[in-house]
C-alpha cells in the first residue's frame, strides 16, 4: 500500500518540477525582434524603472511621493493621500489623481489598488513588454504558480511519505521506505533552492534584457535616498519603500486599509 503513497509522491514532484522549469525558460525567452528593441542607449525613465523593478504598485507609490515632495499631494502618516493641486503633468499623475477619487481624499492602499488598473499603467506594461524590456503578465503568473505547485508537492512528499512509514510493519526495514520518499523530497528541495536563487533576487516583472538597464538605475541610484530628487526618485524606484529613510513617508505608504477617515 505505501507504494501507491510513492507513486504519488514521485508523480507530484516530476510534474511540478517540469513545469516550473518550463514556465521558467518561457518566461526568460525573449523574441529577437524584441531583444533588439530593448537595447536603448537612452534607458529607462523613472516610471519605467518603477514597472520593472516592482510593477504597478511602485509605479503608483513612485508617483505619490514624487507628486508629495512637489506638495501636489498631501500624505499623512496614518495612510491617506490628499490632493492639492489636481492638475496632473503626465498620463500617470492624472490617472493617480482619478485614482484617489472625486473627493480629492482617500486611503494609500485603495488608491494603488485603482491606479494599478488605470489604462496608464497598462499601457507602460504593454510598452514594456513589446520592447522585451518586460516579462508578458501571462508567464509571470504562471511562474508564480508553479513555484506554489513546487511547494505543495513538497508538502505532499512529506505527508505521504509518513504515510507510508508508519503503514510499514515495525519488523520490517521502515528506514528502506524512507529513503524512497528522500528521493522526491530531494528534487522538489533543490528546484525550489534553485529558483529562489536564480528568480527571487531579482524582479518577476522585468524580462533579462530589462534586468540590465534595470541593474545601471540601481547603480546610478547609490545606496541611500540622498537629498537630490532624482537619486531619491531612482532609489524608490529601484529598491521600493525600504529606500526611503523618511518614517513618515514610510508610514504613509506601508498603511493598511482602515475603515475611519484620518
Amino acid at each position: 500500500m505505501w507504494v501507491l503513497f510513492l507513486v504519488i509522491a514521485w508523480g507530484a514532484a516530476i510534474l511540478t518540477c517540469g513545469r516550473l522549469c518550463l514556465a521558467a525558460a518561457a518566461a526568460a525567452e525573449v523574441s529577437p525582434e524584441r531583444a533588439g528593441a530593448g537595447d536603448r542607449a537612452h534607458g529607462l525613465s523613472l516610471y519605467e524603472a518603477a514597472f520593472l523593478a516592482g510593477g504597478p504598485h511602485r509605479v503608483t507609490d513612485l508617483t505619490l511621493v514624487r507628486m508629495g515632495r512637489e506638495r501636489r499631494v498631501l500624505l499623512a502618516r496614518t495612510g491617506w493621500a490628499t490632493v492639492v493641486d489636481p492638475v496632473g503633468r503626465d498620463e500617470l499623475e492624472r490617472s493617480l489623481i482619478t485614482a484617489i477619487g472625486p473627493d480629492g481624499q482617500s486611503p494609500v492602499p485603495a488608491v494603488r489598488a485603482a491606479h494599478a488598473a488605470a489604462d496608464a499603467v497598462r499601457a507602460l506594461a504593454d510598452r514594456l513588454v513589446e520592447a522585451g524590456l518586460a516579462v508578458p503578465d501571462p508567464a509571470r503568473t504562471n511562474v508564480t504558480a508553479a513555484v506554489r505547485q513546487v511547494r505543495a508537492a513538497c508538502g505532499l512528499v512529506v505527508l505521504t511519505g509518513a504515510a507510508a512509514v508508519l503503514m510499514v510493519p515495525p519488523e520490517t526495514h521502515r528506514g528502506e521506505a524512507a529513503a524512497w520518499f528522500a528521493l522526491p523530497l530531494l528534487l522538489t528541495s533543490a528546484c525550489l533552492l534553485i529558483a529562489r536563487i536564480e528568480i527571487h533576487p531579482y524582479t518577476p516583472w522585468a524580462s533579462v534584457a530589462g534586468q540590465e538597464l534595470l541593474d545601471r538605475v540601481g547603480s546610478g541610484a547609490g545606496s541611500g535616498a540622498g537629498s537630490d530628487d532624482a537619486g531619491f526618485l531612482a532609489a524608490l524606484a529601484v529598491r521600493g519603500r525600504k529606500a526611503l529613510a523618511d518614517p513618515e513617508l514610510r508610514a504613509a505608504l506601508c498603511a493598511r486599509l482602515r475603515e475611519h477617515h484620518p
